[in-house]
């Protein structure tokens, strides 16, 4: 059994372009599908945000809003109550070390593109997994997340590495348009990550040695089985 770190916002809004702020959070089916699939492999799953802080779903994520129906959302919502005792009291990021993990696992929501693109502690703990060979993987906006990672002589540490994000066609699609404060995508590119995008809304995963990552929601059981694989590949399975 290996034991995985799955790294939650701690966002519960998004500073929009203008300056407004837009109600968000992690998305819920990426938490839940996720989940679901380390733990039916027999993996321990931790929780952990900046701070400890009790994470905020997406409320969009469990209705139609989101594109999620009415059975799903209610099934989301009930797979995250299991999971109440760890969502009240995550762990905290500067509590955590890459020592103690096998894989760190970050979801989207467009949470992660307020907080956790800018954690020095979470940017600590990727660059430390990826250094040390261990699994790093993302989904959807959860790559936005590897933006806090630089090495000690402040370069991006996954410049040069293949990896996908939700994609800025999918942004402008369903996402939040123009109104976004950055695009992940073009984000990315600009730090030098090759950034692999397929057709939007369709299941698409690279995996780049140690680095696996998922585009979009579609993408969620996919990315977490191929984590699954790369785990059993390394003998921590």
């Amino acid at each position: 059994m290996a034991k995985v770190l799955m790294v939650l916002t701690g966002a519960d809004s998004l500073t929009l372009a203008d300056g407004t702020s837009h109600p968000t959070g992690y998305w819920a089916e990426e938490v839940v599908a996720s989940h679901r699939v380390l733990r039916a492999a027999g993996h321990e799953v931790d929780l952990a945000t900046p701070g400890g802080v009790r994470p905020t779903v997406d409320e969009i994520s469990l209705d139609e809003r989101g594109g999620v129906e009415k059975a799903a959302g209610e099934e989301f919502r009930a797979y995250l109550d299991s999971l109440a005792d760890q969502l009240g009291e995550p762990l905290t990021l500067a509590d955590v070390t890459a020592a103690d993990y096998d894989a760190v696992y970050i979801p989207g929501g467009h949470g992660p593109m307020e907080d956790l693109a800018r954690d020095r502690d979470l940017g600590r703990l990727v660059s430390d997994t990826d250094r040390s060979g261990k699994i790093v993987a993302a989904l959807c906006h959860g790559p936005a997340a590897l933006l806090s990672a630089t090495g000690e002589d402040g370069a991006f540490t996954f410049a040069g590495r293949k990896l996908t994000v939700f994609t800025d066609e999918e942004e402008r699609q369903g996402g939040l348009k123009e109104a976004a404060p950055y695009f992940t995508e073009s984000k990315l590119r600009d730090l030098g990550a090759v950034v692999e995008g397929g057709p939007a809304w369709t299941s698409k995963v690279v995996v780049d040695g140690n680095l696996i990552t998922g585009q979009n929601p579609q993408s969620s059981v996919d990315t977490a089985h191929q984590v699954v694989e790369a785990l059993k590949a390394r003998g921590a399975a």
